[in-house]
């Protein structure tokens, strides 16, 4: 008798991720897999179906589609599209070999400004300062030259182009976030089961094409679909919902960040409709018991941390208890089967660590799992993804790094732990100069003591560009409620050693945290201010503190002065939680426009505008509701000494 086929199993990359880099969740599963043997693949459903879209056929089917409009339905960006329909379907090709890396030579063209159509996007270029040239993007991109400038115009392009899509036909449509609010705490799982059961769209019908298309090539027994955001999860189950339809035999699982944090208490069997199994955390564990399960080797009841459809139609939790796949044996990561020449380097955000993340493709490594510190009351400490913390040795990591520059043939590295530990760094950068392995590489980290001046210029040394971390509110008080392990004063200082290391450095802030006033806010912006006008931070971001279900904070509310309000009831979705501040000192601030002037005073910092000016000037408060600071203006001057 022939031998049976082997056991293959197909992962998935569902849109919406990156455009310019793998998401690593499939290339982490494959390495592992096949190193355990197993005939693994992936494949990048999120960049394909882009591809697909974005060429001169696809925008073809777009414009009929636009025209299938009535003449009242039709937005501004549909309709400068349709009018300029002609000069988009022949730039459309040039952009995308442009943006892929294939032609750079066009920079020149599109620079000049009279290459693209210049839809409703490129009038955010007249908020641009002039820098007095007459060019209102000069000063935004100075001495970096002429093909950024290039390719910040292109992205411009291409973001009229998805809001079109958006437009004519799916309100839901975004290169990243896409149909984010059917399932972002969404208690319920009507409305994404509303969506799924609506027909098939200009997106839909091609991201079905590209799925079935997939499955005729690598012929899987089981489809594993990673979802690490809500802006991939209707996409993840119109996949699903493609393959049960045609090849009802493949089972189907589901995993992800997107899992791990929202679906812990799902209850829905109408998920079920579409996928077999729903795996939580750390996958490599669940999917060999899964694997086994499915070649008759183990029973359904010794999976581990997997959710079923059980015989009684109810949704049924099964967790075996077995130990992880330790961190140092998990494997490489391979991007074997992934198109890593057609990715697309965008130049969205003009922040310069947000670029980082949209331009160039990165090979993306962990150097531990988890996280050392796991105190952070606003983090889901209480999840695996943060709190089991496993390291690797010096040598596996850079093993597993030549491996990789081998396979991609590309050097450029993201670490992509929740905080980096500075033992496992300094281990990792004197291995990296040990063995002379050049690479670029970035990361994020805790803005701790032990990142001395001397351990900074160390880690420049073997190859590191940039480093992110949270200096979140930006004062004492709050950063010792929140168990930040760190202070304000020591953050300057530990910045100021990776700036003088050449490192650019960008800090992770927030605001609106239990108890924050407007004092401390006004004092935070201060603080910030300080750390730009002394070289600390090159860049930073502002966001609002959300609650979530798994943070200190929503498991003790008490502790931090608030009430959570009741969750809906619902069997889908949860993760984030309401909450309301009854103190004294939380009454009555409107966080959202505190907010406002926070994010405009960050974005004209970044590029040396305001910073030496009253920080009062960025909130737009009524007379007498903005208080001065009370930190004195060389406070950051002398902390650094």
């Amino acid at each position: 008798m022939p031998s049976p086929a082997p056991f293959k199993i197909l992962s998935i990359i569902p849109p919406m991720t990156q455009l310019n880099t793998p998401y690593p969740s499939t290339a982490y599963l494959t390495g592992f897999l096949r190193a355990r043997g197993f005939d693994a693949l992936q494949e990048d459903l999120a960049l394909a179906t882009v591809l697909a879209l974005l060429n001169r056929q696809g925008l073809t089917d777009l414009r009929d589609a636009a025209l299938a409009l009535p003449l009242e339905d039709r937005s501004g960006p549909v309709n400068f599209f349709l009018d300029h329909f002609a000069d988009y379907a022949q730039t459309i090709d040039p952009v995308i070999a442009f943006l892929q890396g294939r032609d750079s030579t066009l920079s020149h063209r599109i620079a000049g400004r009279g290459f693209l159509p210049e839809g409703p996007r490129f009038v955010a270029l007249d908020a641009y300062e002039d820098d007095g040239t007459g060019d209102p993007i000069g000063w935004a991109f100075g001495a970096l030259g002429q093909t950024d400038r290039a390719r910040h115009l292109a992205t411009l392009y291409l973001n009229d182009l998805a809001d079109v899509l958006r437009d004519a036909v799916d309100e839901g449509f975004e290169f990243v976030r896409y149909a984010e609010r059917l399932s972002a705490s969404q208690p319920n799982f009507d409305a994404l089961a509303e969506a799924l059961a609506q027909p098939a769209h200009l997106i839909d019908t091609t991201l079905e094409r590209l799925a079935l298309q997939a499955i005729d090539r690598h012929q899987p027994h089981l489809v594993l679909l990673s979802v690490p955001f809500p802006g991939s999860v209707y996409a993840a189950f119109r996949i699903a919902q493609c393959i049960k339809r045609t090849h009802p035999d493949i089972r189907i699982g589901l995993g992800g960040g997107f899992v791990n944090t929202e679906l812990r208490d799902l209850a829905d069997a109408r998920v079920f409709d579409h996928v077999d199994y729903i795996t939580l955390d750390g996958g490599e564990r669940p999917l060999l018991n899964l694997i086994e399960h499915l070649q008759g080797k183990r029973s359904t009841q010794r999976l581990v941390r997997t959710f079923i459809k059980n015989d009684a139609g109810q949704v049924q939790y099964i967790n075996l208890k077995e130990p992880d796949i330790p961190f140092e044996e998990v494997g490489t990561p391979t991007w074997d089967g992934l198109p890593l020449q057609k990715y697309l380097s965008l130049l969205d955000m003009l922040n310069p660590m947000n670029r980082l993340w949209s331009d160039g493709r990165w090979n993306k490594l962990t150097v531990a799992h988890g996280c050392y510190w796991k105190k952070c009351s606003f983090c889901d400490v209480s999840l695996d993804y943060i709190s089991r913390y496993e390291t690797a040795s010096a040598s596996t990591l850079v093993d597993r790094i030549e491996q990789i520059v081998a396979e991609t043939g590309q050097t450029g590295f993201h670490f992509v732990d929740e905080a980096a530990p500075p033992k496992a760094l300094k281990a990792l950068a004197e291995e990296l100069l040990r063995r002379g392995v050049q690479i670029s590489w970035w990361g994020n980290i805790r803005f701790e003591k032990t990142f001395t001046p001397e351990l900074c210029e160390l880690l420049a040394q073997s190859g590191c560009i940039a480093m992110s971390g949270g200096l979140e509110v930006a004062s004492d008080r709050l950063l010792q409620l929140m168990q930040k392990g760190v202070s304000v004063e020591q953050v300057a200082r530990v910045t100021k050693g990776f700036a003088d290391a050449g490192v650019l450095v960008h800090a992770y802030l927030m605001y609106g945290f239990p108890t924050q006033t407007v004092q401390d806010t006004v004092d935070a912006l201060e603080y910030v201010r300080q750390m730009f006008e002394n070289g600390c931070i090159h860049s930073g971001f502002f966001h609002r503190f959300v609650c979530t279900v798994h943070s200190p904070v929503g498991l003790n509310p008490d502790a931090y002065g608030v009430k959570l309000m009741p969750l809906p009831e619902g069997q889908f979705a949860r993760n984030d939680v309401g909450f309301v501040d009854p103190t004294p000192l939380g009454q009555g601030i409107d966080h959202d426009l505190l907010g406002q002037g926070l994010k405009k005073a960050i974005y004209n910092f970044m590029h040396g505008v305001g910073v030496e000016n009253d920080v009062r000037q960025w909130f737009e408060l009524p007379k007498g509701q903005c208080p001065k600071t009370t930190v004195p203006r060389q406070k950051i001057a002398k902390a650094l000494g």
